[in-house]
């Protein structure tokens, strides 16, 4: 199209071709029919042919005015496909988001939260990839992930952190144990225990945070058996071979093997975070973390209200 063209002239042709009448054209276009007529003018002159042929009585297109009409009606669509897709860009409404999460997070809220995140952006690509709290924040500061979600994260440059909820620690034993029984048990209980556990390259906050639970009442657990799944972890303890501490969250994949038992007497929660690098203003990443918070605040507010 010539670069002196206009969207406008465009729009201007097409209601004088589709109402072959000038006033009726300008009321359409909400403009007076002078500045109307000077404008279809104009066009001509730019495109160096007529574009209509006009009468006392009436306005009919030429030849080469059918043919524009259509070539006018294709490029103003097309104009205003890039316009919508350009502010569902700048939306966060259609494109990719690649988020990472520890596994832990699935048997929380995540699941409503992808849930409605689809509802809502139902032309954003996710692409999920599942990992260890420290692998993800590699993620995040290489740009091989756009949003995070973590548990315990350690601090890392350039990386915004905000928690989204927080979740009790269970103490986890074998069925057939002796403590299996008990409503509630303090961590001292477990002191003569063999550990499960995760990995520390897991997350130097992650792997210590349920040990400090121990180290308050005077002992380091002594972990005979490490395991990067909770549901191995789970069938680990089931088969006897010791004992975890693990967020409460994991009582949906316990099993008749294992027991999960609330402890007393402890303050200290697994944080739950979403992340992302600091210096993003993508949309995207800000609009999935509107869904994540709302998702939670309804949550939250539900558990509150069947409390009551």
């Amino acid at each position: 199209m010539d670069r002196d063209i206009e969207l406008r002239h465009l729009r201007y042709f097409i209601a004088v071709a589709e109402e072959l009448h000038f006033g009726r054209a300008a009321i359409r276009l909400h403009l007076a029919q002078p500045p109307l007529s000077q404008q279809i003018r104009r066009l001509e002159e730019l495109l160096g042919y007529p574009l209509f042929i006009r009468t006392s009585r009436s306005v009919r297109l030429t030849q080469a005015g059918e043919v524009y009409l259509e070539r006018a009606r294709r490029l103003l669509l097309s104009a205003q496909r890039d316009l919508d897709e350009a502010r569902a860009i700048a939306k966060g409404e259609v494109g990719s988001l690649h988020l990472g999460f520890v596994g832990s997070a699935v048997l929380t809220s995540l699941p409503a939260i992808l849930r409605a995140y689809r509802e809502r952006f139902p032309n954003v690509e996710l692409h999920l990839n599942e990992s260890f709290s420290s692998r993800v924040l590699e993620g995040l500061q290489s740009g091989n992930l756009d949003v995070g979600i973590l548990r315990d994260a350690d601090t890392a440059d350039a990386i915004h952190v905000e928690p989204l909820f927080s979740e009790a620690f269970v103490a986890v034993v074998p069925a057939h144990h002796p403590l299996a029984s008990r409503r509630s048990i303090t961590p001292a209980a477990l002191r003569d225990e063999p550990f499960i556990f995760y990995p520390r390259s897991a997350g130097s906050r992650a792997y210590e945070k349920p040990l400090s639970l121990c180290e308050a009442h005077g002992f380091r657990p002594r972990i005979v058996q490490e395991a990067t799944h909770w549901l191995t972890i789970l069938r680990l303890v089931g088969a006897g071979i010791g004992v975890s501490i693990a967020p409460v969250c994991v009582t949906q994949i316990d099993s008749a093997e294992s027991v999960c038992i609330p402890f007393r007497g402890v303050d200290v929660r697994s944080q739950v975070e979403l992340a992302w690098r600091a210096d993003s203003n993508r949309s995207m990443i800000h609009r999935f973390a509107e869904v994540a918070r709302s998702v939670q605040s309804t949550s939250k507010q539900s558990k509150s209200a069947s409390h009551k």
